[in-house]
């Protein structure tokens, strides 16, 4: 096989290679199936959003009720409560109840995450599905709090 054959067929090998690697991990998500561990079950968590303003607080309930939250926004600044169960995934977290008869959703992954009006940090994203309205924005744990300012 003439040398220069031999120089793709090495070059070809080598980028199957590489790209087999990268299967092994991809965006995050383990492939081996383990569900993702990294916030307790007794952990509270603080999610937040801009644009429009939101908060969600999600502690644990009393032994088998699931979760509680308190839904917070510019229109109910008290905030609505409201019942969670809580799921695993391989790459994250998930919540789902029912606010005033629609569905609730929550996905928290772990990525630095910014709220984009203080100099603050986040270990979380956070994506909320309430009822057809979907909201973005960051989370925070007791285990693994938020970095920079307290008061921003």
């Amino acid at each position: 096989m003439p040398l220069a054959m031999q120089h793709r067929s090495f070059i070809a090998l080598a980028c199957l290679a590489l790209s087999l690697a990268g299967c092994a991990q991809t965006d995050g998500i383990n492939q081996d199936g383990a569900v993702y561990n990294g916030i307790a079950p007794d952990a509270e968590i603080s999610l937040i959003g801009t644009e429009p303003f939101w908060g969600i607080d999600i502690a644990p309930g009393p032994k088998s009720s699931g979760y509680s939250a308190v839904y917070a926004s510019p229109e109910n600044v008290d905030g609505q409560s409201f019942t969670l169960v809580r799921f695993a995934g391989n790459n994250g977290l998930g919540f789902s109840g029912e606010l005033d008869g629609r569905p609730v959703q929550i996905a928290i992954t772990p990525g630095d995450c910014s709220d984009a009006m203080s100099d603050r940090t986040y270990p979380y994203t956070a994506t909320v599905k309430l009822g057809d309205i979907t909201l973005r924005g960051c989370g925070y744990s007791g285990d693994v709090p938020f970095t920079g300012p307290e008061e921003p």
